[in-house]
């Protein structure tokens, strides 16, 4: 499985940004695609996360101002990201792993996911 995301970049705080995850290679029908965040110190945080079963979820921290959503003709995954904050800041990855309670572990358990984009970097300046 491959990922690539995309879309990062300088933003003023209220601004938005859109990332995207680019797939490849996931052959099963029942798999959930979530997107993390981390800063230096700190450990992996989960975003957000959607299913190939239309289930999404989103962190307390990002509820309402971030929209996941997919364009399952172009295995593409997208995180609309409006009315950013300074500490939104972050490297943000998208990571893969097949089954069908992924969107139920992603917060707690970044470490079961097998797959993992190389990150792109969300600046937001205040």
């Amino acid at each position: 499985v491959q990922l690539v995301e995309s879309g990062g970049g300088l933003v003023q705080a209220g601004g938005s940004l859109r990332l995207s995850c680019a797939f490849s290679g996931i052959r099963f029908d029942d798999y959930g695609i979530a997107w993390f965040r981390q800063t230096p110190g700190k450990e992996r945080e989960g975003v957000s996360c959607i299913h190939s079963d239309g289930d999404i979820d989103y962190s307390d921290s990002v509820r309402g101002r971030f929209t996941i959503s997919s364009d399952n003709a172009k295995n593409t995954v997208y995180l609309q990201m409006n009315n950013l904050k300074p500490e939104d800041t972050a490297v943000y990855f998208c990571a893969a792993d097949v089954g069908i309670d992924v969107c139920q572990y992603y917060a707690s358990m970044p470490y079961r996911f097998p797959s993992w984009g190389q990150g792109t970097q969300v600046t937001v300046s205040s």
